[in-house]
């Protein structure tokens, strides 16, 4: 899919087609949502400059995200879909900046695009008129919307922490079921957090490179804006940091509560072996089938045999209680 813009004064305006758009002329943005090969090559030849496939756009290395070709500049970073449906994916976004014009590439829908063609198109929502300014207002909303998951993060993690730490559920059956929920979610939030962090890394070198490619520009306006992003990147670094070590703490924590559940269910085990032990000694010395046994003679013997067995098993269990091991 194709989907054209042009900025108009402190605005952007969607186009109904990719001719009504002058690149020689014109302030503009092309937004390739998922293209075919045939709108590819509709974008090359209208630019005259090369579009990456998606497998070139999911390299790692450093020279195949940050590079200049034929005059243009391309610039990929690593985004994050479908946080809002507890199914995150990492998403490659290409930024190609080709004088006056911007084209992004990408694979999949993503809250952040949209959410920037909606505040552009109001009045003033193009902070700065150029290609550059925005492809940098795009940045920035990426950012944005990082913060926001970092933030649903910090108050998913609370509530992890509360059904650890928190939890009223007493029942060893109840508790372990909860802690194995646990367990989940603290896998599922690490791993968004991994790829949050992945993006903002890629975001870093991305505002890096871009500002040495500034250094010169006589634009004052989007230098400073960048060294903004710079700043917000570093500091969501940090908070991303913040909350991997709690997280990490959280996961031992609740490994260590497993433990103990474990270790509780061991030990009623061992404290009922130990409980039935006298019983089954006193009934196997009277299960011997002996000729000269006097107790089985007796009339009372085998009443005996058993109050004998019941007091072998409370001693235990009042011995236990007074040292506090029940």
């Amino acid at each position: 899919m194709i989907r054209a813009y042009k900025v108009s004064g402190d605005r952007l305006m969607e186009l109904d087609s990719l001719s009504e758009l002058n690149p020689h002329s014109d302030i503009g943005w092309i937004d390739l949502l998922s293209p075919t090969r045939e709108e590819d090559r509709q974008v090359e030849e209208f630019l005259k400059i090369s579009i990456p496939t998606k497998e070139d756009m999911e390299e790692i290395e450093l020279s195949a995200r940050l590079y200049d070709e034929a005059g243009a500049e391309y610039m990929t970073i690593m985004a994050v879909a479908q946080v809002v449906v507890n199914d995150p994916i990492r998403i490659p976004v290409t930024f190609i900046l080709h004088g006056n014009i911007l084209v992004t590439v990408r694979y999949h829908e993503l809250t952040s695009f949209s959410q920037y063609v909606q505040v552009a198109k109001k009045k003033s929502g193009v902070s700065i008129a150029s290609s550059s300014g925005v492809m940098v207002d795009i940045v920035e909303s990426v950012i944005n919307r990082i913060a926001d998951s970092l933030e649903l993060m910090g108050t998913e993690i609370d509530n992890i922490s509360r059904d650890i730490f928190r939890s009223k559920k007493t029942s060893v059956k109840r508790t372990t079921n909860t802690l194995q929920v646990v367990i989940r979610k603290v896998g599922e939030t690490g791993d968004l957090l991994g790829m949050l962090r992945e993006s903002l890394a890629t975001i870093s070198r991305l505002s890096t490179h871009y500002s040495v490619q500034l250094a010169d520009a006589q634009n004052k306006a989007l230098r400073t804006k960048v060294a903004v992003l710079n700043k917000d990147v570093m500091s969501l670094n940090d908070h991303a940091g913040f909350l991997s070590g709690k997280m990490n703490f959280l996961l031992d924590a609740t490994l260590g509560m497993i433990n103990l559940e474990q270790n509780q269910i061991i030990k009623i085990f061992s404290i009922a072996a130990v409980v039935f032990l006298p019983p089954t000694l006193v009934a196997s010395v009277y299960g011997m089938n002996f000729d000269h046994m006097p107790e089985l003679a007796t009339r009372f013997g085998y009443p005996a045999a058993l109050v004998a067995m019941l007091v072998s098993a409370i001693l235990p269990l009042l011995y236990f209680k007074k040292k506090g091991w029940l």
